[in-house]
C-alpha cells in the first residue's frame, strides 16, 4: 500500500480574480502564503517519506515551505499538472462565455470527450493523472507520500477512488492548501480523509 497526503496549492491572484490557470501562473496572493506556512505547520508531525510536486510555480511556491520544515528535497512531475486549457487560459468563465461560447458550452455540458484548442479533453486529464498516481504507487510501495497539486488533480483522484464519471457534476470540494488522504493498493484508490482545512487560518477558495 502507497499512502498520500494530496495537497491543493494555496491560494493564487488568479484565483481570486477567478481566471482560468490550467499550465500558466500566477503568484501565490498573501493569503496563499500563509496557507503554504500552515500546511507546513500542520505536516511536520506526520510521517512523510517522499515530497512531490507538479512543476508549475504556484505548487512549488506551496512546496518550499514544507520542504524547508520537513528536511526533505521536492521532485517535480508534469504528470501532476492541472488540466491544460490551451486558449482558455488567463480568462474568467464569463470572458470564456463571451470570447469563446462553443467551448463554453462543451465545457459546461461536461463534454469529456472535447479536446480545448491547445489543451486536453477531460479524458486525457483523467488518464494522465491516474497513470501519474499509479506509476508514484508502484515506484514507492509502503511509503507516505506528500503530494502538492492542484484543484483539477485532485477532482480525477476523488472521482476515480469513487467512481465518478467525468460527466457528472462535482459534489465534493477542494479547498486551498486542504490536505487528502488516499492510499492506492494493488491499483485500488481508497479516500481515507478529504478536504481537512482545521489548520488554516480562514477557509481557501474551492475549485470552479
Amino acid at each position: 500500500m502507497t499512502t498520500f497526503l494530496l495537497l491543493r496549492h494555496g491560494e493564487t491572484l488568479w484565483n481570486r480574480a477567478g481566471r482560468l490557470q490550467g499550465w500558466q501562473d500566477s503568484p501565490l496572493s498573501a493569503a496563499g502564503r500563509a496557507q503554504a506556512d500552515a500546511l507546513a505547520a500542520r505536516l511536520a508531525p506526520e510521517r512523510i517519506d517522499l515530497l512531490v510536486a507538479s512543476d508549475l510555480g504556484r505548487t512549488r511556491a506551496t512546496a518550499a515551505p514544507i520542504a524547508a520544515r520537513l528536511g526533505l528535497a521536492v521532485e517535480h512531475d508534469p504528470g501532476l499538472r492541472e488540466r491544460c486549457y490551451g486558449e482558455l487560459e488567463g480568462k474568467t468563465w464569463v470572458e470564456i462565455e463571451r470570447e469563446h461560447p462553443a467551448a463554453h458550452g462543451r465545457l459546461a455540458a461536461r463534454d469529456a470527450e472535447y479536446v480545448i484548442p491547445g489543451g486536453e479533453s477531460g479524458t486525457q486529464f483523467r488518464d494522465r493523472v491516474v497513470g501519474a498516481f499509479e506509476r508514484l504507487a508502484r515506484a514507492h510501495a509502503g511509503t507516505s507520500i506528500a503530494v502538492v497539486t492542484h484543484g483539477g488533480v485532485l477532482g480525477i483522484v476523488y472521482r476515480h477512488a469513487n467512481a465518478i464519471p467525468l460527466e457528472m457534476p462535482r459534489a465534493f470540494g477542494v479547498p486551498n492548501a486542504g490536505v487528502n488522504r488516499v492510499h492506492i493498493e494493488d491499483r485500488r484508490w481508497s479516500i481515507d480523509a478529504w478536504a481537512e482545512v482545521d489548520h488554516l487560518p480562514a477557509a481557501g477558495l474551492d475549485d470552479e
